[in-house]
């Protein structure tokens, strides 16, 4: 009889944990080994129980997920990282992805999808959201975007809090002229024709933040 696939559950919400302790301890092919609130946790966690795979969320107080999913590589651990989480925005998945986890599913994602991942998450096979491999399949599709320059971001930030480009210019000390110039390029860098498009992108992609850059 072959031995049931070790798991480690890693989320800051005691709701989530428990669905998923729930869904696998009534699995025989599974056992939940341990839980953990945060990365810095599963890290201690990982080293002592050797799990065959963590379900590691993203966004979590203390030591993030990327963070650990690095730490957990680094460390050489033989557990593979399967992501759980709400989000797959670039800022999130990309990151996720080069730290070096094996796949990455949404919290949505049906019970029957979220087993057969962790399936193969221990075999070591990469299994991706369907959104989430729509935007890895886009990035390789489309050439190394250049990034925006420090000025670029500034001029965003600010036209992103709803700053008309004079007003920009005079927060920034440049001239109205050199604002356009500046947006023009961040049109052509983020693939976009006007303000709330490259706003939308920006935020999509990570490179603007909610109540900052």
């Amino acid at each position: 009889m072959t031995a049931p696939i070790r798991l480690l559950i890693v989320d800051d919400h005691p709701v989530v944990r428990d669905g998923l302790r729930g869904m696998f301890t009534g699995d025989p092919g599974f056992e939940v080994v341990g839980e953990a609130t945060d990365g810095a946790e599963a890290l201690a966690l990982a080293a002592t129980l050797q799990p065959d795979v963590v379900l590691m969320d993203l966004r979590m107080p203390g030591m993030d997920g990327v963070t650990a999913i690095g730490r957990l590589a680094r460390a050489g651990s033989a557990a593979r990282v399967l992501v759980l989480t709400t989000y797959d925005t670039d800022a999130d998945v990309l990151p996720a992805i080069e730290a070096g986890a094996t796949g990455y599913l949404l919290k949505d994602a049906p019970r029957e999808d979220l087993v057969r991942a962790v399936l193969a998450a221990a075999r070591g096979e990469s299994v991706l959201a369907p959104s989430v491999a729509g935007r890895l399949m886009g990035r390789l599709r489309t050439p190394a975007e250049e990034p925006l320059s420090q000025r670029e971001l500034e001029v965003l930030t600010l036209v992103a809090r709803g700053s008309s480009n004079r007003e920009a210019a005079a927060r920034l000390f440049i001239s109205e002229a050199t604002v356009k110039t500046h947006l023009l390029h961040v049109y052509a860098k983020l693939g976009v024709n006007d303000r709330a498009a490259a706003v939308a992108a920006a935020y999509d992609r990570g490179l603007l933040t909610p109540g900052g850059r």
